[in-house]
């Protein structure tokens, strides 16, 4: 799936109502060719900014966890590839450029929605000139820069790997 290709989808899934974490997660491993539905329930909990409470942009933790993936391990018999850190480090960069207009990475500032207030939610997805369109411009751009990223990184393994190959 191309950066473009992740944007839309990423779009879409986010205006059916799935929380901008899982919405990240789910393009960016399926562009990795993995399929985790526990990692995306898992993910669920940080809709809202981290259970509703407003704190950091589930769309960044979503991104994240696509680099964790890609990079962490699952056990202490695992190595951690040490590129996990910048890759991270570029999303998070991304990010705070793309959120700086809003006033900042968290849910809070984008959305501008107390999760616990019926009224706000409804107003947020009814009202279609709502902050919402604020998180949908958020969503796309998260997942089409992830998807940019992830393919330079899949461009810097296969080039590592040549070179591994070549000095056999």
């Amino acid at each position: 799936m191309r950066p473009d290709e992740m944007r839309e989808k990423a779009v879409e899934l986010f205006k059916q109502r799935m929380h901008c974490s899982q919405v990240l997660a789910m393009v960016g491993l399926e562009r990795l060719g993995v399929n985790e539905p526990a990692v995306i329930k898992a993910l669920g909990s940080f809709g809202g900014g981290i259970g509703g409470t407003g704190h950091i942009c589930g769309a960044l933790v979503g991104a994240t966890s696509v680099i964790g993936a890609l990079y962490s391990r699952s056990n202490l018999g695992e190595k951690e590839n040490p590129r996990m850190w910048a890759a991270t480090k570029a999303v998070m960069q991304h990010f705070e450029e793309l959120t700086a207009p809003f006033g900042g990475i968290d849910c809070g500032q984008i959305a501008r929605v107390d999760w616990m207030d019926r009224d706000q939610v409804k107003e947020f997805y009814d009202n279609p000139d709502s902050r919402r369109q604020h998180c949908i411009a958020v969503v796309g751009e998260t997942a089409r820069a992830l998807g940019a990223l992830l393919e330079q990184e899949a461009e810097r393994m296969a080039a590592k790997q040549a070179e591994q190959q070549q000095g056999k």
